[in-house]
């Protein structure tokens, strides 16, 4: 029987500074994004994103990550824990990020910028969500490393014992997640996303196949309560916030296929006008 490596949560301890595996995670994320986004501009479909633009979509993109994700977990899943324990809402080292609350973060943040920049945000998410998976694969590595959001119990041969909830074997629902949302979702994304689609297309089909992958691995993990608890016929609420997801996906799927091919175009801007435009 497999035992959880009980690995020590802080990576770096200088002093009164310490660096968490966690936030590390979040890092490798963001890194991953902007490399994947430079050869995507040079090597993909043509785009309208520049890296300048680049460097503006990974900055907003942060900012929806992390406040739209912890506010998404603190209200989604622990609003009396985190009533009781204001204070605790920005101990971020500790955990706690939603995907649905970071992904309508980020999609709030996108609406922002693409209007600062005067381009359609489908235009945006579009480019982006194909350069999301693997930083969601490294959250989740940084979930495992935590022993948080750990499976239900399991009778497999690969099951874990996670000494810090109690001695029954479980599925590692981490590792699921890891290889479903950072593997599995990036590969599909990635290589629907190589051919030009029209607008909209490939940010449908990602909300789609997060969705799907979410729902899945929601059957190997232990149910999370959240504000409305495990619902009826054992939805959790992982899955409830994914229906929405799907549906949404489905919508932005069939409005696209009304949409004529992108015409990339260089855009129309006036900061972008006194400055050389890469393709």
């Amino acid at each position: 029987m497999l035992v959880h490596p009980q690995i020590d949560p802080v990576a770096i301890s200088l002093g009164p500074l310490s660096i968490h595996w966690y936030g590390l995670m979040y890092l490798i994320g963001f890194v991953l994004f902007f490399l994947l986004g430079r050869y995507r501009i040079k090597y993909g479909p043509k785009t309208v994103i520049t890296h300048e633009f680049l460097d503006d979509i990974l900055f907003y993109g942060m900012l929806g990550v992390i406040i739209g994700g912890r506010l998404g977990h603190v209200l989604f899943y622990q609003f009396g824990y985190y009533l009781e324990n204001p204070l605790l809402i920005f101990a971020l080292w500790e955990g706690g990020m939603s995907f649905h609350g970071g992904f309508l973060g980020v999609i709030m943040a996108m609406i922002i910028l693409a209007r600062k920049y005067n381009v359609h945000w489908l235009n945006i998410t579009d480019f982006g969500v194909p350069l999301v998976p693997l930083g969601l694969g490294a959250g989740r590595i940084g979930n495992f490393i935590n022993a948080e959001l750990w499976g239900r119990p399991a009778d497999v041969s690969w099951a874990m014992i996670f000494p810090y909830v109690d001695e029954l074997p479980r599925h590692p629902s981490q590792l699921y997640q890891f290889f479903l949302e950072g593997v599995v979702l990036f590969l599909f994304v990635w290589i629907y996303s190589a051919k030009q689609r029209a607008l909209g297309a490939v940010t449908g089909i990602f909300m789609i196949g997060y969705g799907v992958v979410r729902s899945i691995a929601e059957f190997f993990r232990e149910p999370t309560d959240g504000f409305m608890g495990e619902l009826t016929l054992g939805v959790t609420m992982g899955q409830w916030l994914s229906i929405p997801m799907i549906l949404a996906g489905l919508a932005l799927v069939i409005w696209s296929e009304r949409q004529k091919p992108i015409e990339n175009k260089p855009l129309n801007n006036p900061k972008f006008r006194k400055r050389k435009v890469r393709n």
